[in-house]
């Protein structure tokens, strides 16, 4: 097992790792729409949300994969209402891969955001 951190996203406001690699599998820690300087990005659902993919990159970035290889991802919502935006933006990241995912509307998330995600991705193994 191997804790990944990175400062390309913020860091873990818990005692918690940003993501973790077993084997050639990677759990990422949700992800909130935490600037790097640890402010909540200002907008809507659309701004925290390219935030949260922008944070989710950089962790992927950092343990050797990318978006094309998340195989899970778990959605957590503010509000449902907000599904079809938040569904546009997702599209946007991942094109034509269509990993599993879960999207669930929660009564509160940290920090009263709008949006967490968290991904589970393959490494690929390089030959």
């Amino acid at each position: 097992m191997e804790f990944i951190s990175t400062q390309a996203a913020p860091a873990a406001i818990g005692p918690y790792s940003q993501a973790v690699k077993v084997g050639n599998l990677l759990f990422t820690s949700g992800q909130i729409p935490l600037g790097l300087d640890g402010q909540i990005v200002q907008g809507g659902i659309k701004e925290q949300a390219h935030q949260v993919f922008a944070n989710l990159k950089g962790v992927l970035e950092e343990a050797g994969t990318h978006f094309a290889h998340v195989v899970k991802a778990t959605v957590f919502l503010k509000d449902m209402n907000q599904f079809a935006e938040l569904n546009d933006i997702y599209a946007s990241y991942f094109g034509d891969h269509k990993p599993a995912r879960s999207t669930v509307e929660v009564a509160r998330l940290p920090r009263d955001v709008f949006v967490e995600i968290e991904l589970i991705a393959e490494i690929p193994v390089e030959f």
